[in-house]
């Protein structure tokens, strides 16, 4: 599924929603459009295991012989999240931005 952000005047009850999903961080994971076969789906969740660590949990799965190894820092990494440490908190001066875009009028105190 992919999110198309554009305003249009079918639309204009959800501008403020585009407009705060064009400033967010998750705008490449919503937008990008990439070609994904069924096939591949398959082989990656009939061969896929769980493998935990005291650092991490990885998915690692085989897709046409190729091994793949999915966890939490390579899927922030290809979906452009731009935070790989996570995030703990919304800074302040972001959530007021994207309160405003929203039509918010809020000052920060």
């Amino acid at each position: 599924m992919v999110a198309i952000l554009e305003k249009t005047e079918h639309n204009t009850n959800f501008h403020q929603i585009v407009d705060f999903l064009e400033a967010s961080h998750i705008r490449y994971a919503l937008t990008i459009s990439p070609t994904i076969y069924v096939s591949h789906i398959r082989q990656f969740w009939s061969t896929a295991r769980i493998e935990t660590t005291d650092q991490e949990t990885k998915i690692i799965a085989t897709v046409d012989g190729t091994p793949w190894t999915i966890c939490e820092l390579s899927l922030r990494r290809h979906l452009k999240l731009n935070d790989e440490e996570g995030i703990s908190s919304l800074p302040d001066a972001e959530l007021f931005e994207n309160l405003s875009l929203m039509g918010y009028n809020i000052l920060p105190s």
